[in-house]
């Protein structure tokens, strides 16, 4: 199974998703991308970083990196939008793709205490996990 995870900049939710779901599933090839390259959100890894070690290759990249890498949309299996902008502005999917939408909200847009904004990370992160669990469970 191939899986792409789509969001804007590449820098928080999707980057959530490929961390999450190599985790959970690592025989399969899972990448993250963005409509732009925004860079890592520090406190995505510090919320990442709690479950573990997160891999050495994690970087902000988007759709035409991932092409340029050898990774051309019609490779993947699946695509998972993740927010608004992506699910929008997606690139027109071959038919043999499954397109997935789970809009979450962007954690790097709340605002509020270092403790609250890291509780807004790790409710994006729990709810982005309990859909990929539930997700992943139904393709073996």
């Amino acid at each position: 199974m191939k899986v792409l995870f789509l969001c804007t900049g590449n820098s928080c939710r999707s980057q959530m998703g490929e961390v999450l779901l190599r985790r959970l599933r690592p025989a399969w090839q899972v990448h993250s991308a963005g409509l732009e390259a925004h860079g890592l959100n520090p406190v995505m890894l510090q919320v990442m970083g709690e479950g573990g070690k997160l891999p050495t290759d994690l970087h902000s990249k988007t759709i035409e990196d991932l092409i340029s890498a050898g990774h051309p949309l019609d490779s993947f299996d699946t695509v998972v939008t993740l927010c608004g902008d992506a699910l929008d502005r997606c690139p027109v999917l071959p038919g043999t793709i499954t397109h997935e939408h789970w809009g979450l909200p962007n954690p790097a847009l709340f605002f509020g205490s270092e403790r609250e904004i890291l509780g807004h990370f790790r409710r994006v992160r729990d709810d982005l996990n309990h859909r990929m669990q539930h997700w992943a469970g139904n393709h073996p």
